[in-house]
């Protein structure tokens, strides 16, 4: 399949457009704009109202005017290097136009003595005179015309200026072909949308300030336009992921009721429910792609052993993958007493596995003599063979994009499969990640988990802390200490981290702190990390790597350093790892002063609220998506004109209608199915395009 050919003006090479040379093409380059195609879809920012007016008196200053004068007198700079001025007169009153460093008669032939001109430019009072520095438009009465009343603004960069985006802009334009709707037409006459190349057109042209507003119904049109294409891959991925041939799984419920006596509690509502919803999923012929979402302490563990004994119960295993060694041997650790209530055999496969031990791991798993694996994603190397895989959980998505999950798909693991993850992530986040699967959220904590008492401290209160942590400590209780990542270098968070051990152990005594960060040897991590589970140091000193599904539960004390730095999502996970035994917890957020507004406004929301999904709201509206989860790892793609905080409730509109067009018409056949082929090449869904011709 290939690009169809009415497409070809807008993916030719941008120097092709008036205007544009290889010079220029280089700066665009820089801005992402490298065919006319990236050009229709980089929207003017701002509007600048050039509307004439005929004085000057009255307009709000600083401000842009737009205005006729007679040109009066020129008084040429006092000094070299001084500014040359133009005395010019309105309707009203009089006021001078101002010129720096200009060649030779120049202004006389712009600004003849005694002619009328139109000036356009940002006006000021200068010592209570007003001036207009440099206008950006100069113009004959009768040219007039040619001044737009209201002036787009794009986004530059150095060497590019307004005139020369513009133009080029209005040449990508000129381009723009009649194409066939996409959109599903009952949405376009609710939504009262205009078609996509009005649309365009539209937006390139504000008339005001509200057509630059993300609500205005060009702009929602070309986002939903954006959205849609995204949904429509992720729904294609869907669908090619549950045509692999699924299996029913339909648990006895014999092996969770053990499970569920030998607890000495009940299950959470939400628990219930999430489980309900992964064991009808199971049980269906089609493959299930589920998301688990949870708060920290929302109790996933539990309900991704329970999903992985239905597997063992309708006769088949289970795996359990983690993005690292130390989560992998926590999971073994969580699992194995749920494991030896059920009475089921769990094994773990790391890259540390080597030779003989190996050999006799594989032969077990092979012949399904290990019920339930947990692991790397050394699982799925080549030499793993299951004897009857149903489930395969994946931990931690975020290092795991839909990519990964195709690939899954593609080595034959067909498998049903969940994927967990600890951080709460906003509904228009979640669909733009996760939109291929169903989301089932855990939003209660279990009964008996008590909050964490946070409180914030300034950096220079120091001391006292380390006399909280010397207290605790002759206690028997167990503290954090997380150093921030300051650098993008590990070199220099290195040596902040060994810094403050070095002085935590002088001021706490030998052999109760211990240390840990992501250059030391996997061997040597998590012996120190073992060290701090079995309670032999009783203060760990870490970098991020505890941020996440670390578990030991007579840890009651987190002391985050510099926490202004780190983002909302990053400090509620992190303050998650206490409170997780009897005793009262704490997280002491330590900042150096003086705190910006956004870093305050963050640490006081953690201060208000452990609710994970508020948490990532306000994040997401802090933030913005992008940084969020950092887009390029997470798979989320970049768009251009929609934005994920204020559009979030089209995402799930296009999700929607993403299915509804894919259930209605898979093969993308009918003649809203082919315009909706043209937009995947459009917004270069290349993926998407490939899963329709392998379909």
């Amino acid at each position: 399949m290939s690009r169809p050919a009415i497409l070809f003006p807008l993916f030719a090479e941008l120097e092709t457009l008036e205007g544009v040379g290889p010079k220029t093409a280089k700066l665009f380059a820089q801005m992402g704009v490298e065919r006319p195609r990236d050009l229709v879809f980089t929207l003017p920012y701002a509007v600048i109202d050039r509307r004439l007016r005929p004085t000057i008196r009255g307009a709000a200053l600083p401000g842009t005017v737009t205005v006729e004068v007679t040109v009066g007198a020129h008084v040429p700079p006092r000094r070299k290097g001084g500014p040359a001025r133009v005395f010019v007169r309105d309707a009203e009153t009089e006021w001078q136009l101002v010129f720096f460093s200009v060649k030779g008669d120049w202004l006389q032939r712009q600004l003849p003595t005694g002619q009328r001109r139109i000036v356009s430019g940002r006006l000021e009072l200068f010592d209570g005179l007003a001036q207009m520095a440099h206008p950006d438009h100069i113009l004959r009465p009768e040219e007039a015309a040619d001044l737009p009343e209201f002036e787009p603004v794009y986004p530059l960069t150095a060497g590019l200026g307004q005139k020369t985006v513009q133009k080029a802009a209005a040449a990508a334009l000129g381009r723009a072909p009649a194409l066939a709707e996409w959109i599903d037409a009952g949405l376009l006459a609710r939504e009262g949308w205009p078609g996509w190349a009005d649309a365009l057109r539209a937006a390139h042209a504000p008339a005001h300030l509200g057509d630059i507003a993300a609500e205005a119904p060009a702009r929602q049109r070309l986002a939903y336009d954006e959205l849609f294409a995204h949904q429509l891959t992720l729904a294609l991925a869907r669908a090619s992921l549950r045509r692999g041939k699924g299996r029913a799984s339909i648990g006895t419920g014999l092996l969770q009721a053990k499970v569920l006596a030998a607890l000495p509690y009940r299950m959470t509502g939400a628990q219930t429910r999430a489980l309900a919803e992964i064991a009808a999923d199971m049980a269906s012929q089609t493959r299930m792609t589920r998301l688990l979402q949870g708060d920290v302490g929302a109790g996933k563990t539990l309900v991704a052993f329970l999903a992985l004994l239905v597997a063992v119960e309708a006769g088949g295993q289970g795996a359990m993958m983690a993005p690292t060694e130390i989560l992998a041997r926590q999971h073994l650790d969580s699992l194995r007493p749920l494991a030896e209530a059920a009475g089921v055999v769990l094994d773990i496969l790391t890259g540390r596995d080597k030779g003989a031990e190996r050999a006799d791991k594989l032969a077990a798993l092979a012949r399904g003599a290990i019920q339930v694996l947990v692991g790397t994603h050394a699982l799925f190397q080549k030499d793993v063979e299951f004897h009857d895989l149903r489930l395969a959980i994946v931990d931690e998505q975020h290092r795991f994009g839909v990519a990964q999950r195709m690939e899954l798909a593609a080595k034959g693991v067909t498998a049903d499969m969940l994927v967990m993850t600890a951080t709460p992530i906003p509904r228009s986040l979640s669909l733009a990640q996760y939109g291929d699967m169903d989301v089932s959220v855990l939003d209660e904590k279990p009964p008996g988990r008590k909050p964490v008492r946070t409180a914030l401290v300034s950096a220079g209160r120091y001391d006292e802390v380390v006399g909280h942590l010397r207290q605790a400590v002759a206690e028997g209780r167990q503290a954090y200490w997380v150093c921030p990542l300051v650098e993008e270098s590990e070199a220099v968070d290195l040596t902040a981290a060994a810094e403050r051990f070095r002085a935590l152990r002088a001021a706490l005594g030998e052999g109760v702190v211990g240390l840990v960060h992501g250059q030391m040897a996997p061997a040597e991590k998590d012996a120190a990390m073992a060290d701090f589970v079995a309670g032999r140091t009783k203060v760990l000193v870490a970098t991020t790597v505890i941020e996440v599904g670390v578990n030991v539960p007579d840890a009651s004390i987190m002391v985050i350093e510099r926490a202004e730095i780190f983002g909302l999502a990053q400090l509620h996970q992190l303050r998650g790892r206490v409170g997780r035994g009897a005793a009262e917890s704490t997280c002491l957020l330590m900042y150096q002063p003086p705190l910006g507004e956004t870093a305050e406004r963050r640490l006081q929301i953690l201060r208000e609220t452990d609710d994970g999904f508020r948490i990532a709201e306000e994040d997401l509206s802090m933030r913005g998506a992008g940084d969020l989860i950092g887009t390029a790892q997470s798979g989320l793609p970049r768009f251009r004109i929609a934005d994920l905080e204020r559009q979030a409730a089209l995402m799930a509109v296009a999700q929607r209608d993403a299915r509804k067009l894919l259930a209605d018409d898979p093969g993308l056949a009918t003649p809203r199915g082919a315009a909706a082929r043209v937009l995947l090449w459009l917004m270069e869904q290349d993926r998407a395009i490939r899963l329709i011709s392998i379909g």
